[in-house]
């Protein structure tokens, strides 16, 4: 018999599912170039200024459990709209900061509504986007949080050229509150459930974590290095750009470039994804990074820096969104949003120990030592995730899922 519900469209739900996301990248795309720079005004040394960067992370680490129980009791519509209020807060405090601990204390702060707010949206989207369709969605969802760090650094040097850095923090602020504004047209979806679960008790973090454990062990491990893998990129390739006598316009001209591939490559990576499977995408992710490693010590002129940074964006693009859609196939009914928080949690371990892995091999190992041995280290993670990227796989495409 033919359906009464019309056929989905991902434009029908384009407006809630990625405006936010856009607007919001737009403002923390503006922000993260000059962060460290405006800790520097604020007197902060070279050393201290990093940790401040770092902040931003570390407050979405810290949260990212916490922030699954708050989604669970609260609804995703309703985090969204609190964490940009929170989050616009935190940027108007960082413009008025008059010392680099207060901006300390804002950029957390400004981590943590981040992570409220990724937790959120990614819920959202599995309640409304059919299975079907789930990595295609997910991926338009990476997609558009790269288009806002590709807008906000070109906002912000325009704000910055005109006015000064704080206006950045103003940019960003807005943004925010532009992106609750947006998430308020959204449907307020599991009201039914979450007064059930009000009635007979919710579940904790804890309790959820333990009950499946054994797939935050070994998917969750994968999330863990193809976040590391993308988090070496930035870590490690300004410092080879450096070694080989690269200036910085010209090193910050080939990310640029490289984002460009990234942006370019994220719809074909969620029709893959739908169609041929996780995996297609899963290991391309990790397996670019890999290969790029073992190559980066044989570039030692700007193009040849370029073609590996190229590399690593194709693999990095088509897997627009693979954490996320890996997170909705392996989350349960009960307890989803306790369950996304911690998925968070294995993405931020990820995005945090790839910088300390090239810091880590870099006080044993010369630079071109230390590319060999991540690509190595990366060559093993490219097995884990294909290995467990192809039993999700295999799950989704028994008869009835």
């Amino acid at each position: 018999m033919p359906s009464d519900q019309p056929p989905f469209r991902l434009r029908d739900v384009a407006l809630t599912a990625y405006g936010p996301t856009i607007v919001n990248s737009i403002g923390h795309g503006a922000v993260l170039p000059v962060l460290a720079l405006q800790a520097r005004d604020l007197g902060a040394d070279v050393s201290t200024a990093a940790l401040v960067v770092a902040l931003v992370g570390l407050g979405s680490l810290a949260t990212a459990l916490p922030v699954g129980a708050l989604i669970a009791r609260i609804g995703e519509r309703r985090a969204l709209v609190l964490s940009g209020l929170l989050d616009a807060a935190a940027m108007v405090a960082a413009a008025l900061a008059t010392s680099w601990p207060a901006l300390a204390v804002a950029v957390t702060v400004s981590g943590m509504a981040w992570t409220t707010f990724l937790v959120a949206r990614q819920g959202y989207l599995i309640d409304v986007v059919p299975q079907p369709y789930r990595a295609r969605a997910m991926s338009g969802l990476g997609g558009s949080h790269r288009i806002g760090l590709l807008v906000g650094p070109l906002l912000g040097a325009g704000l910055i050229h005109l006015t000064d850095l704080r206006a950045v923090f103003v940019l960003a602020a807005v943004a925010s509150l532009a992106s609750a504004a947006l998430a308020r047209l959204m449907p307020d979806l599991g009201g039914e459930e979450r007064a059930r679960a009000k009635e007979t008790g919710h579940l904790s973090v804890l309790g959820v974590v333990r009950r499946h454990r054994r797939v935050l062990a070994t998917v969750g491990v994968a999330v863990v290095v193809i976040s590391a893998s993308r988090a070496l990129r930035t870590a490690l390739l300004p410092l080879w750009a450096e070694h080989v006598g690269m200036s910085a316009s010209t090193t910050s001209l080939v990310f640029a470039v490289a984002a460009a591939v990234d942006v370019a490559f994220f719809l074909p990576g969620g029709w893959l994804m739908d169609t041929r499977g996780r995996t297609a995408v899963a290991v391309p992710v990790v397996g670019a990074v890999a290969v790029a490693c073992f190559l980066l010590p044989l570039a030692t002129e700007t193009w040849s820096v370029t073609a590996v940074m190229v590399l690593i964006a194709i693999g990095n693009g088509l897997g627009s969104g693979i954490v996320m859609t890996l997170g909705a196939d392996t989350a349960p009914t009960a307890g989803r949003s306790q369950f996304l928080g911690a998925w968070r949690l294995c993405g931020d371990l990820g995005v945090s120990g790839g910088p300390l892995l090239v810091g880590a091999a870099a006080a044993l190992l010369p630079l071109a030592g230390v590319s060999l041995a991540l690509g190595a280290l990366m060559a093993a993670g490219t097995v884990w995730v294909g290995y467990w990227t192809s039993r999700v796989d295999a799950r989704l495409s028994r008869p009835g899922r």
